[in-house]
């Protein structure tokens, strides 16, 4: 019974360091709701953004919390950027969720950038959170920002929430681990037999 648990514990803290080390999280939930906002920790250049849902504020997907519309209200979508300082051949995963506009006939589209990765997403109106994921690994260590724009500006563009950044353990990592768990299997299963 003790080898097991031993065993047990091994693979829970072997699988928690496998998993992708998160170095940012924003559901943007903590920032007040308004019109011409601009997030926590984030900055908005070009045009505007609106901080948007929960309770009641042009709550376009009801239990979603507080998200971002990524063309405020001012005629003219603004870029949303946030930077990091990410290290030279790290790879580093962005996931991020977007949603159609929920407001007009028109499909919207953003254009993603992660360093040097980008991606465009276009979705048409009543289409519900989507999850996308960009990956990006920097030559050289420095500061690095990942951006939102969205196309147009009519005062209704995409939904963005769930935002998260986190460096991707290496292969030779995840072995490394592997290898540890199957030795600590193979000595609990010894002292089981003692």
């Amino acid at each position: 019974m003790r080898a097991l648990r031993t065993l047990a514990i091994a693979g829970l803290l072997a699988s928690g360091l496998a998993q992708a080390a998160p170095i940012f999280n924003d559901d943007f939930d903590a920032n007040g709701l308004g019109l011409n906002e601009v997030p926590a920790g984030w900055t908005v250049s070009g045009g505007t953004v609106d901080i948007i849902g929960s309770p009641g504020f042009y709550d376009l997907i009801p239990g979603s919390g507080r998200y971002i519309d990524l063309d405020g209200s001012t005629g003219s979508a603004g870029l949303l950027s946030t930077s990091f300082s990410l290290a030279a051949g790290t790879t580093y995963l962005a996931e991020f969720d977007l949603a159609g506009n929920f407001r007009n006939s028109n499909a919207e589209s953003v254009t993603v950038n992660f360093g040097t990765a980008s991606l465009t997403a276009s979705l048409p109106i009543e289409t519900g959170w989507t999850a996308y994921t960009l990956y990006f690994t920097p030559s050289a260590s420095g500061s690095y920002s990942l951006s939102f724009q969205n196309a147009g500006g009519d005062n209704i563009g995409m939904l963005l929430d769930n935002v998260s950044i986190a460096a991707v353990p290496e292969p030779g990592t995840l072995a490394m681990l592997l290898a540890g768990l199957g030795m600590i299997g193979l000595i609990a299963r010894r002292r089981g037999r003692a």
